[in-house]
């Protein structure tokens, strides 16, 4: 079978956000599925920084303004950034936490 071509794959959003707790990929995946129900979305970057846990999800562009709404009105989670490319994204991370590779001299 033929793979599909870029336009016929649907377009997505990487979100980054933020938790208030140090949590695992399997201990992370829990809280969102119980936020995200009934939503296609798929976990990426999990990391630790100071006390939180810090990671990316890829979700479809036409879920992008409720998941949002979702993420940011949970407990514990809050979104930090967005973007259609996931390079941005990580390196938008890296800025938060200090360890942005641009910034070197």
């Amino acid at each position: 079978m033929p793979k599909l071509k870029k336009a016929a794959r649907g377009k997505h959003r990487w979100v980054a956000f933020r938790v208030e707790k140090i949590l695992t990929r399997v201990q992370l995946k829990q809280p969102l599925i119980l936020c995200l129900e009934g939503y296609e979305w798929k976990l990426f970057d999990v990391l630790e920084a100071g006390g939180a846990t810090l990671a990316i999800l890829k979700i479809q562009l036409e879920d992008y303004q409720q998941v949002l709404s979702l993420i940011n009105n949970s407990e514990d989670m809050v979104t930090l950034t967005s973007s259609g490319k996931i390079r941005l994204v990580r390196q938008r991370l890296n800025s938060f936490l200090g360890n942005d590779p641009s910034n070197a001299v």
